[in-house]
């Protein structure tokens, strides 16, 4: 049996053409962006200073960067070696309070950070990490469980005003035992 295509002006007495296919002439269905691991770096038994993501592909559409992690306060995230984007746009809950403000800084985790014993996960989405006609901008969401003690949702942006591609990402803080990073390419259509 074969799908009629109506033309723009409808009906069946007006042109109409014949498929085999329920596509009717259109492309197929394309699922918007296949993630494929780049690399992933899981913390042994020592603490270590930072972790690092160099000679990143520039195959992709976006990157996505995943975290679960512990460890200091003082804690950054460099991107090809840059340590401030331009502005930042923040917004924190508690369960009590919200909080939002602007600034040009970028964590892993905002306003508790990351410590020794609460974990952290979040995830970084770099938007157009390659395209040489945009700025970089970087989609943000965490939050911690403080062990009983409370947690935290934070949702930020990220505007670095420069064109160049991003080829390396660097997470420097004491990141301790059993804390996992993950870099991912999304393909994108």
């Amino acid at each position: 049996m074969g799908v009629y295509k109506l033309s723009t002006a409808g009906g069946l007495a007006t042109p109409r053409t014949n498929y085999s296919s329920f596509l009717a002439g259109n492309l197929a269905y394309q699922i918007p962006g296949d993630y494929e691991s780049i690399a992933t770096v899981t913390v042994g038994a020592s603490p270590v200073a930072s972790i690092q993501f160099t000679s990143i592909p520039a195959t992709y559409k976006h990157l996505q960067l995943r975290w679960y992690a512990v460890g200091s306060l003082d804690q950054s995230i460099e991107i090809n070696s840059a340590l401030q984007p331009d502005k930042t746009h923040r917004l924190n809950g508690d369960g009590a309070t919200v909080l939002s403000n602007t600034g040009n800084q970028i964590f892993l985790n905002y306003y508790t950070n990351l410590n020794a014993t609460s974990p952290s996960v979040g995830i970084i989405d770099f938007l157009d990490y390659t395209d040489t006609n945009k700025n970089r901008v970087l989609r943000h969401i965490t939050a911690q469980d403080r062990n009983g003690a409370g947690g935290e949702v934070n949702l930020a942006s990220h505007l670095f005003l420069t064109t160049t591609a991003i080829s390396a990402i660097k997470i420097a803080a004491t990141i301790n035992q059993y804390s996992s990073f993950a870099l991912y390419g999304i393909k994108g259509v």
